[in-house]
């Protein structure tokens, strides 16, 4: 990222990449106007990296907002299906009636109705209200009172998307998605809505080509460092929109067209000041390792007992792969003194796995610690990230 990476790798002398210099020549007088108003938010403005510093990663690109327990929300024993289910049922109900609400009371609803959907698989009480919970969601994320509103209903309507997934909702919601995450002020909304987007079109009937579209999106949201959304520099922004690249390519059969036209980026991402934009680059170019493997024919088969257990690569992900390697192990090791020790062992630990994933990506990472290999192609990115 331009102005990470700067701060990066001022220390030893290196330049900043070509792209980044070109873009700070033309932008500096603008964004400096910008970062001075939004420098709160940004997870790219200087700060004290000291050994007690406890700073979470990619805080925002949590949809979490508070405890559970904000609203006085009742604990259900396993045996009470009815209670949670009545409850859900006048949630809804609120959710739906928005010209007696005010913008506290949506908040106390979106809450309520998130923690019923974390706790209990409600598919078959909230399908036949999808369709106006989805609206009310929507209208909250475009025009809430407070952001508050608006991340609330965000994780409401991905929880829904995922709870009952259909063919429909995916043009349902992506053109509200893709203006809010381009034109919206807050930081915090455009990184859960990304993640939002990434739910609706795994889950809500995107075909192949719409899937792809989305990834281009966020793909030019990786390459500008945040710029063509109006998120210049902004960490957050861009980790939400390689962790979601990475959960849609886990779609995809056939990778290597889109390897080919990511790989420079997600490397040109390594060189970030900020870990979890690292970490979600690193698990990236450790997935398309892995996707440039397939199952052999059978007319590659130098035995019938090897049909399903034979792998063969089908492309070179990377051309430079020893530089790769290099940079993959430097950060390994944690070689950057100006990390905080929580940070330094994060890096330490991901890129230690994302390294032996690129050296043997049939193995995957931690082949040494356990008999079942930790995958990258998982529904972790965004399971975590609501």
């Amino acid at each position: 990222m331009s102005e990470l990476r700067r701060k990066a790798l001022a220390p030893g002398g290196k330049t900043i990449s070509r792209k980044a210099a070109s873009r700070q020549s033309s932008t500096t007088s603008s964004r400096a106007t910008s970062r001075q108003a939004s420098r709160q938010n940004s997870r790219a403005a200087s700060r004290a990296n000291s050994e007690d510093e406890d700073a979470e990663l990619s805080d925002e690109t949590t949809f979490s907002y508070g405890s559970q327990g904000d609203f006085g929300i009742t604990e259900y024993p396993e045996d009470s299906n009815s209670a949670w289910q009545e409850e859900l049922g006048d949630t809804v109900q609120a959710i739906l009636e928005r010209k007696k609400s005010s913008f506290a009371s949506r908040e106390e609803s979106f809450n309520k109705y998130v923690h019923i959907l974390c706790a209990k698989y409600a598919k078959e009480a909230i399908t036949h209200q999808k369709t106006g919970i989805v609206d009310s969601c929507l209208r909250s994320i475009k025009s809430g009172r407070t952001e508050k509103e608006s991340l609330l209903a965000t994780k409401a309507l991905a929880l829904t998307i995922v709870s009952a997934p259909d063919d429909e909702i995916y043009d349902a919601v992506s053109p509200t998605f893709k203006r809010v995450i381009s034109d919206h002020e807050s930081m915090p909304l455009k990184c859960s809505v990304i993640h939002a987007l990434g739910a609706a079109t795994f889950y809500g009937g995107a075909t192949l080509t719409e899937t792809e579209n989305v990834m281009d999106f966020l793909l030019e949201i990786i390459q500008s460092d945040g710029h063509s959304v109006g998120a210049g520099d902004e960490a957050g922004v861009v980790t939400s929109a390689l962790e979601e690249w990475g959960f849609l390519c886990t779609q995809l059969d056939d990778a290597e067209d889109i390897t080919a036209g990511s790989m420079d980026a997600l490397v040109d991402q390594l060189d970030s000041s900020e870990v979890s934009v690292q970490v979600a680059a690193g698990e990236n170019i450790a997935l398309l390792y892995e996707k440039s493997y397939t199952e052999a024919e059978e007319d590659e088969l130098d035995d019938r007992h090897e049909a399903g257990s034979k792998f063969i690569q089908r492309y070179k992900p990377y051309p430079r792969v020893d530089s790769l390697k290099e940079t993959l192990s430097n950060l390994s090791g944690g070689s950057r003194k100006y990390l905080s020790k929580r940070n330094k062992k994060t890096q330490q630990s991901a890129f230690s796995d994302i390294l032996h994933s690129v050296e043997e990506p049939l193995k995957g990472p931690r082949v040494h610690r356990t008999e079942n290999p930790v995958i990258f192609e998982s529904l972790s990115l965004f399971v975590e990230s609501i």
